[in-house]
């Protein structure tokens, strides 16, 4: 709702433009509606569509779904234990977005927000102008897919297809697989490929792994109950440096289980090291498949080590303890692949996806152009981010923090509008909750 008072012809204005509308957006709305605060959500696609739209058709979660506790709405299904399936996850959000109702315009693309000389925030938008007292930023972390340069050099015979854009092995020609990137996604695509029969080969990156079970537990419990998803990022031996981490491969896939790259080996899929290059018609690999194998077990193994260190330390009754030894050992490590000669048909890019702020025309960013901020609080008035890797905690940029974080910027977003009606004299406006502008 905007200001009724206003004369007509004016530009929109509200207490709070949210732009994005996946589960951090929403989130965000959630917790201005309890507090009667005005505000307008913009999403440039539809309301949570990555969900649908960015997720292979086997996807399902790799936490357990007692983590899914989104704000007023816990996940509650007969599973908790369980990992939720796509169709599964969609459904789940959809009576997320029922219960929050958010006021949120649709299809509506942000182009620029800039600070205003009497204070506040324009916003030009595909759809019009706005301003706004305060902004928050719920657009990601992983907005835009890379592709390297390194494509464009590649024969146009051969598919590229970016893991945001992988849906099944149905959808790849005939011939074997190259994936790239062996973190969560690229870890999960090839071993989606493996399981229908492609033959894959797999540049291994430098993405750690975890055991999915461990002494009777999944070991999301137990760093649950060591209180490791509820470090901050201050208290994390890396502090900021954790937000660069590449996430740690496993699967909910089947009802959970560790992903053994080396397992595959044996099973025939082809591992190389770190994709580097194009030369005369082969692929050029690093020279560090065994270094990669090896420092993602020596973490698989430490942090079954702290967990042991823990049950120990509290007396906990459970199995005994294991370590990790590897199954397969690469003869020799492989430089060159000749693309013809493998019969290689498709590549799937899984390196990850870079955050997309161009439109946010705020001195809020460091030399590297990342968001500086503390708990999503920037140094600038009145702009927040939420829904960020590593914001506050582990699960901020997943279903099991992101409300949290949403409400504690909903407290410094009330104090930061008081703060405003104290200098201005304007009252705060309020809206009736889940009415859309």
């Amino acid at each position: 709702m905007t200001d009724a008072s206003a004369p007509p012809g004016a530009t929109p204005h509200h207490a709070v433009i949210v732009v994005g509308g996946g589960q951090a957006g929403l989130s965000m709305s959630w917790h201005l509606q309890q507090r009667g605060i005005d505000h307008l959500v913009l999403e440039k696609e539809r309301a949570l569509h990555v969900w649908e739209t960015q997720r292979w058709d086997n996807f399902c979660l790799v936490t357990p779904n007692w983590q899914c506790d989104l704000p007023g709405h816990p996940y509650a299904g007969p599973e908790p234990e369980g990992f939720m399936k796509k169709e599964e996850i969609l459904a789940w959000l959809a009576g997320f977005r029922a219960k929050v109702n958010p006021p949120i315009r649709e299809g509506v693309e942000v182009l620029k927000v800039a600070p205003r000389a009497e204070g506040g925030y324009a916003v030009a938008t595909s759809a019009g102008a706005f301003t706004a007292d305060q902004v928050v930023v719920c657009s990601g972390g992983y907005r835009e897919p890379i592709v390297p340069r390194l494509a464009e050099r590649l024969p146009e015979t051969i598919l590229q297809v970016q893991s945001a854009d992988y849906r099944n092995a149905g959808q790849l020609p005939d011939g074997a697989v190259l994936v790239v990137g062996s973190g969560q996604s690229g870890a999960q695509i090839a071993e989606d490929l493996h399981l229908e029969g492609r033959k894959v080969f797999l540049a291994v990156g430098h993405a750690p792994r975890c055991a999915r079970f461990y002494r009777g537990r999944d070991v999301v419990a137990w760093l649950a109950e060591m209180g490791y998803y509820e470090m901050p990022v201050e208290r994390h031996p890396l502090r900021e440096g954790v937000r660069d981490n590449t996430n740690h491969y496993v699967t909910g896939r089947d009802g959970g289980r560790d992903i053994d790259l080396r397992r595959f080996a044996l099973e025939g899929m082809e591992l190389f090291g770190a994709l580097r290059g194009f030369d005369r018609g082969s692929l050029v690999f690093d020279t560090n498949l065994g270094r990669a194998l090896d420092d993602a077990d020596g973490t698989y193994n430490g942090i079954n080590a702290a967990i042991d260190a823990f049950i120990e330390e509290r007396g906990i009754a459970a199995p005994p303890p294991s370590r990790y030894e590897p199954v397969w050992q690469p003869a020799a490590e492989r430089e060159r692949l000749d693309l013809a000669e493998a019969g290689i048909g498709s590549i799937v890019w899984c390196i990850g996806f870079r955050p997309d702020f161009g439109w946010l025309d705020v001195p809020v960013f460091n030399g590297a152009g990342r968001p500086q901020h503390r708990r999503g609080v920037t140094q600038q008035k009145g702009v927040y981010f939420l829904g960020l890797p590593w914001l506050n905690t582990w699960g901020s940029g997943r279903f099991e923090a992101v409300g949290r974080d949403a409400g504690f910027l909903a407290e410094r977003i009330a104090e930061g509008l008081a703060e405003r009606l104290a200098d201005t004299g304007n009252g705060v406006r309020t809206t009736p909750r889940g009415h859309a502008a």
